[in-house]
């Protein structure tokens, strides 16, 4: 049994696993089912909290007081870490991405209402985030401020943790439901939760593949990527346990026209949904992942599998910032 290193309790977990059951009927393929990681707090909301709790307790293990990460403008990790530090009473600086020009609505809204500090960059200046994070690093211990740093969507080796413990929740949910769902599906931007999922169903005994639908990139990124953080996290935590034969499973045909932009049958699906089952998706992640299985199902690409688990990562914040593309 593996042993978790400290967090703080910062989710609303066990989230809620049920049944979509007039969309399975819709569909006649599998059943489907979805994990409320959407639910995992109000403003917190979405599967980012999860890996915060290890990481923030690390922060604070380490007497930090300042905390910088980064993201796109409309960044669900960012506003997530906002909210949490304003909650455990540390500064907390954004580095945003501005794909579009920054309007304060949705996670940006947000952002600003917990009081971060928020810098802009260019798509050309965010390709030396690096040099970013190591000017505002050096900037904070000048004024004698103790920083942390967090990378994009929290995806490192210490915020793998996060899904780890959500494979274990997920089991706990099969056994409670007397089911054996042989796919995860999920949506993936920075590839923490993936290489969580991964190597948590590895090592919670789990024989189900966890299928990713990227939302931007493409197969070799996530190949690359998701290698990395699990590189990281078997250096810190687990140097004996081998990982390099686990399967990583990305499918990036539903990206759309770049990440943050969906096409109109990715909107069409959050409002089919939305209708028949009371669940809303975004457009950024949750929504394209969803259509892709949908399309899936379609296709016959899950016709073996009986129960199905769609992975609910959060985002509505995001969707109210893109709200006039529902074409209401």
């Amino acid at each position: 049994m593996i042993s978790y290193p400290a967090k703080l309790n910062l989710a609303q977990t066990p989230t809620p696993l049920h049944k979509l059951a007039r969309l399975s009927a819709k569909m006649a393929g599998p059943r489907i089912w979805i994990k409320r990681d959407d639910l995992t707090g109000c403003l917190t909301s979405g599967n980012k909290v999860r890996k915060l709790e290890f990481l923030l307790a690390e922060a604070v293990a380490n007497g930090c007081d300042t905390i910088i990460t980064s993201g796109g403008v409309q960044s669900n990790h960012c506003r997530a870490v906002a909210v949490l530090g304003a909650q455990l009473g540390l500064r907390v600086h954004l580095l945003l991405r501005s794909d579009i020009e920054p309007a304060p609505v949705g996670n940006l809204l947000l952002d600003q209402l917990v009081g971060a500090t928020i810098s802009h960059y260019s798509q050309d200046e965010f390709k030396q985030l690096d040099g970013l994070f190591a000017h505002w690093q050096t900037h904070y211990a000048q004024q004698g401020a103790k920083p942390f740093s967090i990378p994009t969507g929290g995806s490192n080796g210490t915020g793998v943790w996060g899904y780890i413990a959500a494979a274990e929740e997920l089991k706990a949910d099969f056994v409670r439901e007397n089911i054996s769902p042989s796919t995860i599906v999920h949506a993936t931007g920075s590839g923490g939760t993936q290489a969580g999922l991964i190597v948590g169903c590895k090592i919670h005994n789990m024989p189900v593949q966890i299928e990713a639908y990227a939302v931007c990139d493409n197969v070799a990124y996530f190949d690359r990527k998701v290698r990395d953080d699990l590189r990281q996290w078997q250096e810190q935590f687990a140097p004996d346990m081998a990982l390099d034969s686990l399967s990583i499973n990305t499918n990036d045909q539903f990206v759309g026209p770049d990440y943050g932009v969906a096409p109109p049958e990715v909107f069409d699906t959050i409002k089919e949904l939305a209708a028949l089952e009371g669940v809303i998706l975004d457009p950024v992640y949750t929504g394209k992942a969803f259509h892709g299985m949908l399309e899936g199902i379609r296709q016959g690409n899950y016709d073996k599998d009986s129960d199905i688990i769609f992975l609910h990562t959060g985002g509505l914040f995001g969707l109210l910032a893109q709200q006039d593309r529902l074409n209401f």
